[in-house]
This record gives structure tokens, sequence and C-alpha cells, in this order.
């Protein structure tokens, strides 16, 4: 059983006896308390979709729910439910758009590395990797001679995302973008 500063975004956990998919995590350190540390946990019932905002201690323990994690890669999308492909033995998943609503941001045809999270064998969520790769569709034209280092600008990626990227990335240019802080993380491999 993790404590609960251990637990991350998109983890199952068990809680009142219903299984809720974590969305979200706020830490906070409130002032007088003996360094103690809060996380409030914005939680969904994998069952109803329930939001559920609950406020842990940094100490108290969290029951792990049994989930699975399957790999899959993106097939389709029908409407608002998006089809996902198991890549071992081709069982389709689909999960809802609200479900999976700031995933959808970070993934297309290509994006490798893709896992849906299963509990009680019903698709609840979806794991991406680190960092992906998507094209630049639109951004400011680049400044001849910016450095790396220098100011950034926002750039509109091929999944309709906007994240800040520096100045010499242009129209066209592949990049690599860190999917849990939605930061520009360096050049695409050609």
């Amino acid at each position: 059983m993790p404590k609960a500063s251990e637990i991350k975004k998109n983890t199952a956990i068990s809680y009142d006896g219903k299984t809720y998919i974590i969305k979200d995590i706020e830490r906070s350190v409130p002032q007088g308390r003996a360094g103690g540390s809060l996380y409030r946990m914005r939680m969904y019932d994998v069952v109803s979709g329930r939001k559920l905002d609950e406020t842990f201690k940094d100490s108290d323990m969290v029951d792990l729910a049994d989930l699975v994690r399957r790999p899959v890669m993106f097939s389709y999308s029908d409407g608002d439910e998006f089809v996902f492909m198991d890549d071992e033995d081709y069982t389709p998943y689909s999960l809802n758009r609200k479900a999976i609503e700031e995933e959808i941001l970070f993934i297309n045809e290509s994006t490798q590395g893709i896992q849906v999270v299963l509990v009680n064998e019903a698709p609840v969520a979806l794991e991406l990797p680190t960092n992906v790769e998507l094209e630049v569709v639109e951004t400011d034209p680049s400044i001849k001679g910016a450095s790396a280092t220098s100011r950034n600008k926002p750039a509109k990626l091929s999944t309709g995302a906007v994240i800040q990227v520096p100045e010499h990335i242009s129209t066209g240019d592949r990049i690599k973008v860190n999917v849990e802080e939605r930061k520009f993380a360096g050049r695409a491999e050609k």
C-alpha cells in the first residue's frame, strides 16, 4: 500500500468500496503544520463516472485497485468514442472523449507506447509515454539566429494542442512534447 504522496495521475485506487481513477493531484503545504503536505485528489468512479474530490495527508495509506495495463495503438474515432486496438490480440477498446480529453491532445496515428488501463476488463483510462512526437502546424515564423534558450512563442500542434516552443522552431517541424508537463522537450529525431 503506497502513501498518498506516492500516488500519480491515472492511478486506480479503491476508496469507500469503489474503484476510482485519479485525474488530478494538487499538493499544498498549509502554514503552521509540522511539515505535513496535503494532497487534494480529483477522482472519477470507473463505473458511474461520478467525480469525487478528496484530500489526503502525505502519510495516509491508499489502497491500489486491481487493474491491468495493455499496450494499444490509436485506431479511429467515431463521434465521441475513441477506439484503441490491443497491440497483441487486436481487441478493440472504446473510450469516451470525456474520459480521455486531456490525453487526446497528444495522440495521433503514429503515437507509440500508449497503454489502456482496464478495471474489471473495462477500459477506464489511458497512459501515455513521457514524450510524444508531434508536428507543428501553426506558429509565428522562426527568427534567424534565435538561440534555443531564448524566448518562447505559442505553437499549434497537429493534434490541436497549443504549447510554448523556442523561437527557432517553425511550422512543419517535428518536436518532442513532455506530456505530463505539456512542454517542449526538443526536436524529434529525423
